[in-house]
């Protein structure tokens, strides 16, 4: 039997590391941890967050999709990141709304992968 401990990373497939990156770390404020690849042929950048990492990659065959696996971004202050998306003019999948456990709002990166805004309520 295996047995798993951790998610190692997540990866959205992109096709413009250099478009993709300046959303990422321009936009969501995510610092490179490590960059590979050269324009034209495999790319790779990892995030790390926390114990886990976020990762964009860029290979043959591999696409891009808005309904594929969601990576949900947890923040500090969930109405000052909503604000900033939107005065950055990200493209909204779903607008904000609440759970019984947090806020969440779906946005657009611009290979149109979806990626969740996050904030649990104070406990």
């Amino acid at each position: 039997m295996i047995r798993c401990t951790e998610i190692a990373f997540s990866c959205y497939a992109v096709t413009d590391m250099v478009r993709s990156r300046a959303f990422y770390e321009g936009i969501l404020g995510l610092k490179a941890t490590m960059v590979v690849g050269e324009p034209g042929g495999m790319q790779w950048t990892e995030y790390d967050l926390g114990a886990s990492t976020l990762s964009l990659g860029v290979a043959p065959g591999w696409n891009p999709s808005s309904d594929g696996a969601v990576v949900a971004l947890e923040v500090e202050d969930f109405d000052a990141a909503i604000a900033h998306l939107k005065a950055q003019q990200v493209r909204f999948k779903m607008e904000p709304f609440p759970t019984p456990v947090c806020q969440k709002a779906f946005i657009l990166d611009p290979d149109n992968n979806t990626v969740c805004i996050h904030q649990r309520h104070a406990h």
